[in-house]
């Protein structure tokens, strides 16, 4: 299959596969492998170093970590798939709104809205909408998502723009074609294979910008395990408790580079050009 050979031509696609199907196991067993409850406290072992009792230790409640970072997974991935697929879908209203007619309404949604967006940092927007409503898990996706849909937007608004006048665009038209069909049943196939290595990067991005928040204090409220408030708790505990910062970065750094691989893999496995040059 082409696409097994993208993997053995790039194994590091592979080891992104291989990760993100890992965090996803856990994160749907995690009630079911995690040997004690995230939430439950032990003071008498607070800082406990990683042991057989604790494989990645405690924290300063005496809170297994092992068992915190397998549920904060859970918390990470939602985060990643929701918040793309409420920006991916308007991204796709909008900027194929924005192409397909043009005119005055590319330059209401292009000009106007987007560049509105875009002119505010996304983690400021963020943090200010969360900062208003509240933490939440709700509110963190919502604030995310606020500005993420900038970027799916005018990424298929260019696709659009260079699709729509092409000769089996004409033709659906010439036949009596809707816009609506043109559109999904045309234009839409078309334009899907920057769109999805957009989706599988911004997924990367998305776990990022909710451990920042979470970091912040501004993702889901306490006692629910999450890998940014994790490394918060841990900062005042640097250096006589170092495993609490270690486990949740390198849990943090690995979902993101699972992502990011898996991202580089699409995009030379989906770009007929690639395939060429490396020999699929």
């Amino acid at each position: 299959m082409p696409f097994a050979r993208t993997l053995r031509h790039q194994p590091l696609a592979a080891v992104g596969i291989a990760l993100l199907v890992l965090f996803i196991a856990i994160a749907v067993l995690a009630p079911i492998i995690a040997p004690y409850n995230p939430a439950a406290l032990d003071l008498y072992h607070r800082l406990a170093p990683p042991s057989h009792a604790h494989w990645f230790g405690t924290d300063e409640l005496g809170r297994d970590i092992f068992s915190r970072i397998l549920y904060g997974a859970r918390i990470s991935l939602t985060v990643a798939v929701s918040v793309v697929g409420i920006s991916l879908t308007v991204g796709l209203i909008l900027g194929g709104l924005a192409g397909f007619y043009g005119g005055g309404t590319d330059t209401v949604l292009n000009t106007f809205v987007m560049n509105a967006f875009l002119a505010l940092p996304g983690i400021l927007l963020a943090i200010a909408f969360v900062a208003f409503l509240g933490p939440g898990l709700v509110n963190l996706i919502v604030a995310l998502s606020i500005g993420g849909w900038v970027g799916y937007a005018r990424l298929v608004r260019a696709q659009v723009l260079a699709v729509k006048e092409r000769e089996f665009v004409e033709a659906a038209r010439a036949l009596g074609a809707g816009d609506l069909r043109i559109f999904i049943h045309h234009i839409l196939p078309n334009i899907l294979q920057p769109v999805i290595v957009q989706a599988a990067i911004g997924m990367a991005g998305a776990v990022l910008a909710e451990a920042t928040l979470s970091f912040l204090g501004l993702g889901v409220p306490p006692p629910t395990p999450s890998w940014g408030s994790m490394l918060n708790d841990a900062r005042s505990h640097l250096f006589d408790a170092p495993h609490m910062v270690v486990f949740p970065a390198i849990a943090v750094m690995l979902c993101v580079l699972s992502f990011n691989f898996i991202g580089d893999a699409l995009r030379d496995f989906l770009d007929p050009r690639t395939r060429i040059a490396i020999g699929l």
